[in-house]
């Protein structure tokens, strides 16, 4: 087999999104107040675990970004996130005191009281 013909495996999507996740995010890019190419999920340094989940529009898709595209739903994740969020599931959740995305990562080794910043492993490298 040369070069040419050798077939890659498939990669494994980063994250799977839930009905209810996918379900907002469509919704919230309906709404958007500006043109967005997705959703960009991310994780910054902060929070008294060490690092914190961050959602925002993404304007444009980087040639590096991870797409992700899940029931209808389009998120982009920041190259440096990848190996820290790989596995994990998004999911959105509704209560009397709060609506907001929830992570359900497989990655995450502790979490802070208030569950506003986690300690994350990245995943091995496959």
């Amino acid at each position: 087999m040369d070069a040419q013909t050798v077939r890659r495996r498939p990669r494994p999507q980063v994250v799977r999104l839930t009905e209810a996740a996918a379900e907002r995010v469509r919704e919230i890019m309906a709404r958007a107040e500006r043109p967005a190419a997705a959703l960009r999920v991310g994780v910054k340094n902060g929070g008294c675990a060490g690092q914190e989940y961050v959602v925002s529009y993404a304007e444009t898709i980087d040639p590096l970004d991870e797409v992700v595209e899940d029931k209808g739903a389009k998120v982009v994740i920041e190259p440096k996130a990848v190996l820290f969020l790989l596995g994990s599931e998004i999911d959105y959740e509704t209560t009397r005191l709060a609506s907001k995305f929830v992570f359900r990562n497989p990655n995450e080794t502790d979490a802070c009281g208030c569950g506003e910043s986690v300690t994350i492993v990245p995943a091995p490298e496959a």
